[in-house]
């Protein structure tokens, strides 16, 4: 079995490495907007930067389990590979924005 066979394979990747490369990014983006907030207003919670880091990443996971789940339609190649990746990328980006919201909710998105 050659190198090729395995990344063009289905589920080539298990659904854990999907969710990690699907949190990760979700995850740079949190605390990007954390560490942007120089001094929380009082009224914020005492540990508000918790939420954001908990279900911004959980998030980014749920993105990276549906590219998953869709990959047996991206194996099939030509133009159900090119729908598929439009679909993983738009979910995706749903997903993480309304974990931007969720997790945000209260504090800087008030």
């Amino acid at each position: 079995m050659n190198l090729r066979t395995i990344i063009d394979a289905p589920h080539g990747a298990s659904a854990v490495k999907r969710m990690l490369q699907g949190s990760i990014p979700a995850l740079a983006v949190a605390l990007f907007f954390i560490f942007s907030v120089d001094h929380p207003k009082p009224e914020w919670p005492s540990y508000w930067m918790i939420q954001p880091l908990i279900v911004m990443p959980f998030a980014g996971a749920m993105g990276g389990l549906a590219v998953y789940v869709l990959d047996f339609q991206r194996a099939k190649g030509g133009a159900q590979k090119w729908l598929t990746n439009i679909a993983n990328f738009i979910i995706y980006v749903v997903g993480l924005w309304m974990g931007i919201v969720l997790g945000f909710h209260g504090t800087l998105w008030n």
